[in-house]
């Protein structure tokens, strides 16, 4: 059986994570961008910024004195796809009526 990647599962499940993954699926940001829509502190945002590019979710690119933050859409492609099998062999246990019985 497949594993989902729990870990980018639990930094998606962070509220202010997940907008700031919703706005750069929209366009590229820089930080100040970030502070500006959230609201949240330069430092919140930062570290949050630092654990979305550790577990491969988003890309930097430096423009002058900004850094810039872009999601990488085949990041996420990869976890939905993970989370579409879950779904299709749930789909199919549930056709089938299997379950496990009791012993």
């Amino acid at each position: 059986m497949m594993s989902v990647q729990a870990d980018v599962l639990r930094l998606l499940a962070d509220p202010l994570r997940a907008q700031i993954v919703s706005l750069l699926a929209v366009e590229a940001l820089c930080n100040c961008h970030l502070v500006e829509e959230t609201g949240a502190k330069q430092t919140n945002i930062s570290n949050h910024l630092r654990a979305l590019r550790q577990a491969g979710l988003v890309d930097t690119e430096p423009c002058g004195r900004f850094t810039y933050y872009r999601l990488r859409p085949e990041a996420l492609e990869h976890l939905a796809s993970e989370l579409g099998e879950l779904a299709a062999a749930a789909r199919e246990a549930q056709a089938h009526q299997r379950k496990r019985p009791c012993t």
